[in-house]
């Protein structure tokens, strides 16, 4: 029995072959669920011939039936296969199936590692009883591992060396500029590093590279707007609404994006404030991974009085309400508080 391990120890049993009979991977991190599974299923179902030995399947087509014929039926010319099921949906099972897939978990064959992977399936393991259950299942027959995201100093790393070896440079500054634009997801700013290295070919990657070609998800648009708005740049401020009315942003999920804006702002001047670094914010609050909410505040946060900040939130508040009793043009709604915005940022710089 081995319940709960580490990525670390994860990559050991990985990398010495040394194999439990079932892996339940899972979190936040889709990218990482995904790698991992797919080197066990290289690794653990090597030998022999791939049809037979390395069997995928998808576990929203899947019965536990047919799961248990692949993990049961020996290997070919080889001591062991491996099974993968994605996207298992365990506590949606019927009790029938539900208690196949336990009898099959406690009486798993020495021939096979099983491999239970969840790339689009997100649940609070603390919270979810059904999954809660399983996992406490699955621990007895073998090990199951929480894959999470990576901080924003350990992302800037990643990309300084995925960048290096293939063959450009970029610098810390730069990777922590591209993940202002994409996020610190592994799958997303990977991706963007794949398109930034192939424009440059070889040497620096550029912040205007980073700025050209890297694409801005709705945070990072939304922070422009925030930007734009506390500058007083109306013109600026309205093209960028614009550009999210058109390209379909939900009315609601612009909002919460902008109104976290001015709660970072708010919460890192209390903090400066109160004597304390501008980070302090990240001991009460949930800034994994997104450090650089606070770094970004502190650089704006100076010339704001706390008292704007408060009125500011009140109009969030106040629209926020509106939008969700869905009454009314939610589009100018939106548009009258970043007039509203606007005012209240032009009066703290005229004052």
């Amino acid at each position: 029995m081995m319940p709960e391990i580490t990525e670390a120890e994860l990559k050991k049993q990985i990398k010495s072959a040394d194999f439990q009979k079932l892996y339940v991977l899972y979190g936040e991190e889709k990218y990482l669920v995904e790698y991992y599974a797919g080197r066990i299923l290289a690794k653990a179902g090597a030998e022999g011939p791939a049809d037979f030995n390395r069997q995928k399947f998808d576990g929203g087509e899947t019965g536990v039936d047919g799961i248990a014929a692949a993990v049961e039926a020996l290997p070919v010319l080889a001591r062991r296969k491996c099974v993968a099921v994605s996207d298992l949906d365990v506590p949606a099972l019927r009790a029938g199936e539900a208690n196949k897939l336990g009898q099959l978990l406690g009486d798993l064959p020495e021939s096979c590692v099983l491999v239970i992977y969840l790339p689009s399936i997100a649940f609070d393991e603390r919270r979810d009883r059904g999954w809660k259950k399983f996992l406490a299942q699955a621990g007895k027959a073998g090990a199951t591992v929480s894959l999470r995201g990576r901080t924003q100093a350990q992302m800037e790393k990643l990309l300084c060396a995925g960048a290096a070896r293939r063959g450009c440079a970029l610098s810390r500054q730069n990777a922590a500029r591209l993940l202002g634009c994409c996020g610190t997801g592994m799958h997303t700013a990977l991706n963007e590093l794949n398109k930034l290295c192939a424009f440059t070919g070889s040497g620096e990657i550029t912040a205007q590279t980073v700025d050209r070609l890297a694409v801005r998800n709705l945070e990072a648009r939304v922070f422009d707007l925030s930007k734009a708005v506390l500058a007083g740049d109306g013109d600026r401020a309205y093209r960028i609404l614009g550009g999210l009315f058109y390209q379909n942003e939900e009315p609601v999920a612009v909002l919460a994006v902008l109104a976290g804006a001015y709660l970072d702002l708010y919460r890192v001047r209390a903090a400066v404030q109160s004597g304390r670094p501008a980070t302090e914010p990240a001991k009460y609050f949930d800034y994994r991974r997104r450090e650089f909410r606070l770094t970004n505040a502190e650089r704006l946060c100076g010339r704001f009085s706390s008292s704007m900040l408060r009125e500011s939130l009140d109009a969030l508040l106040e629209t926020d309400l509106a939008l969700k009793s869905a009454r009314g043009d939610r589009r100018l709604m939106l548009e009258k508080l970043v007039a509203r915005l606007l005012v209240l940022a032009k009066g703290e710089k005229d004052g």
